[in-house]
């Protein structure tokens, strides 16, 4: 059985919950894989070069330069902190980008039609995983070597073209094509029904459950994209799809999705 991680920036930002991420991920039996973010370091690198970033609907605009800033980030830095701090807790972990071994291949999104039907937003050089662009053969002579693929949001098209893509749904895409079971980390112990109490804890969510709390704002911003790749993950072919917080990955809270 596999197990796929995703972990945003905010747990690389922070050197404290990285290392307690690191320790608990690499005492966690079994074959695994983890996905990471890196959003809030990339923007950051950006301004520091004069560049402006640029998001619509949470989504960067990738522009030549931006993919620049982008892989230095998610594939540099974010990649190798990580990597040598797994290496610390003896996690023979080995970091990558879909490129590297032809183990992810995405599309180039196409323009997003606005609201008004008529105006276009160009994304630029930002791909769309699905799981039919997943090498499950190449990720699969990874962990029958020891090592523990530690993948980035940087994919190719095979045509020598990089792109930026998202890391929830590279996460999701691996998970349904490997089906294996997929755990989405961040800062809280899970969904919560009420954002100002931590201990509200949704152990089952299900999808209509999902729906209302979108209708009625108490799931926003940033949770939609998890948990819309979490279901997604489901109904391609994940085994199980948990929310849980990075610091715990091991015990028993968390928010399971439930179809």
């Amino acid at each position: 059985m596999t197990t796929v991680f995703k972990i945003g920036g905010s747990v690389i930002e922070d050197s404290a919950m990285m290392e307690s991420f690191c320790r608990e991920f690499s005492s966690f039996p079994g074959r695994k894989i983890l996905v990471h973010g890196g959003g809030v370091m990339a923007s950051e690198l950006q301004e520091s070069l004069g560049q402006r970033p640029v998001k619509i609907n949470g989504r960067r605009v990738t522009d030549a330069q931006t993919l620049k800033a982008v892989t230095m980030t998610y594939a540099g830095w974010c990649s190798k902190i990580l990597v040598a701090c797994l290496q610390k807790y003896s996690c023979n972990a080995i970091g990558l980008s879909g490129c590297d071994a032809d183990i992810i291949r995405s599309n180039r999104r196409p323009p997003l039609l606005m609201d008004d039907g008529v105006s276009e937003i160009d994304f630029g050089f930002v791909g769309d995983v699905r799981k039919e662009g997943i090498n499950t053969v190449r990720l699969a002579a990874f962990l029958d070597m020891g090592l523990v693929p530690v993948i980035n949001a940087i994919n190719h098209d095979g045509r020598g073209q990089l792109f930026n893509t998202n890391a929830d749904t590279v996460a999701s895409s691996i998970a349904s094509a490997m089906k294996a079971d997929l755990v989405c980390c961040f800062e809280l112990d899970g969904v919560l029904r009420d954002i100002k109490d931590p201990t509200s804890i949704i152990p089952c969510l299900s999808e209509s459950d999902f729906e209302s709390m979108k209708s009625d704002g108490s799931v926003a911003d940033g949770m939609i994209p998890k948990i819309e790749n979490c279901i997604k993950a489901m109904r391609q072919g994940a085994l199980s799809a948990t929310i849980r917080n990075a610091m715990s990955i091991n015990g028993r809270t968390g928010t399971t999705i439930c179809l």
